[in-house]
């Protein structure tokens, strides 16, 4: 691989745990100052402090998600021009599965809170709270990156990705390392991942040696690594001759925005019916207001009835909350994903990102 290249994918890396890690300690420091006896009461307030500073991590985040792509084949010698600039502002201040991102936020009190009502210590309570915490602040963070790199891809004609260990990896990521990627294909992974994707195209990434057999990874390892990674048995199976995609279930484990932070099924945020289709929605932006909301009703779409909201705005004399009414779009705002899945082609899921605000 060219070293420019690998300067592009670094770069990127340490700019995207930069900013993971400030996530991490923000949300930390307002996890200590929560009460167990009052669990939800002292974490809302923490919550509100963090939600705004979040949202900037998020947009960071979602900036150098959207830059990184056109980088990276620059680095290449690939010539694609974007057919629309991505907006990073869609995806600040929501969660990867479409919900509001103080919905989430609310998730470590759950979390403690159900942990006592189980009749565990508050001190283990607040732990499992914690790890909820750690698992929103570095997932929603890489993963802004990540679906804004993705958005940047599929307005690229000819482009696609191919997915990079970032050692050490576990077994499941390890038999998916070098593949190449159509630009419509999910970047599926468990929580916590941290593999990294390249955009490239298929011809560029033989050249570049993007494209590698996992074995090499198996065989970097030491004996005690590869036990460890990929079982004993799996481990000696492998050293044997067995090819590492049959040993390791390349699917199992791996989730996709469709899932919560702990790797679950989102249960609170059922996925729409689209042409038949489970598809994960948002309601950010689908206001007569909002660019989404704005395009929608330019293409015929009816406005629902007035619906009270609760906002929260800052003032001289701090926050305060207000009721307002609202008209949304009767028809749903696709997420990134579920669009790559809807869409016939590459021409169609440029509209439809568009459609849906996500390209300006």
């Amino acid at each position: 691989m060219l070293p420019g290249i690998m300067s592009v994918v670094d770069d990127h890396y340490r700019e995207m745990r930069r900013l993971e890690a400030l996530a991490l300690a923000l949300v930390l420091r307002g996890w200590q100052r929560v009460d167990a006896d009052n669990l939800i009461a002292t974490w809302a307030r923490e919550a509100v402090k963090i939600f705004p500073l979040f949202v900037d991590l998020q947009l960071q985040a979602a900036t150098a998600g959207a830059g990184y792509s056109g980088d990276t084949l620059t680095a290449q010698g690939i010539r694609a021009d974007p057919e629309g600039q991505f907006a990073p502002e869609a995806l600040a201040g929501w969660a990867s599965d479409g919900r509001p991102l103080e919905s989430l936020l609310r998730a470590p009190a759950d979390v403690a809170l159900d942990r006592l009502l189980e009749g565990r210590p508050a001190e283990a309570a607040l732990s499992a709270g914690e790890d909820s915490a750690r698992r929103i602040a570095r997932t929603q963070i890489a993963d802004a990156g990540r679906v804004a790199a993705g958005v940047d891809i599929a307005s690229r004609p000819g482009v696609g990705y191919t997915r990079m260990l970032n050692p050490p990896s576990c077994s499941r990521c390890v038999v998916l390392a070098g593949r190449f990627y159509a630009w419509n294909e999910g970047f599926d992974r468990h929580p916590q991942d941290d593999c990294i994707h390249v955009a490239t195209n298929a011809a560029a990434a033989r050249r570049e040696g993007l494209i590698d057999d996992p074995k090499a990874y198996f065989r970097s390892l030491s004996a005690e690594d590869q036990d460890r990674i990929f079982t004993k048995v799996g481990a000696q199976a492998i050293r044997d001759g067995a090819d590492i995609g049959q040993v390791v279930n390349a699917r199992r484990g791996m989730s996709t925005a469709s899932r919560d932070e702990f790797g679950n099924r989102v249960g609170r945020m059922a996925p729409t019916k689209v042409f038949g289709q489970d598809v994960f929605t948002t309601l950010e932006g689908t206001t007569t207001r909002g660019l989404a909301g704005q395009r929608l009703i330019s293409e015929g779409a009816r406005l629902s009835g007035e619906s009270a909201e609760t906002v929260r705005r800052r003032s001289r004399s701090g926050d305060v909350e207000r009721t307002v009414t609202r008209q949304r779009v009767q028809i749903p705002r696709l997420m990134p994903e579920s669009i790559y899945a809807l869409a016939k082609d590459r021409a169609d899921a440029i509209r439809l990102l568009r459609r849906n605000g996500f390209i300006l």
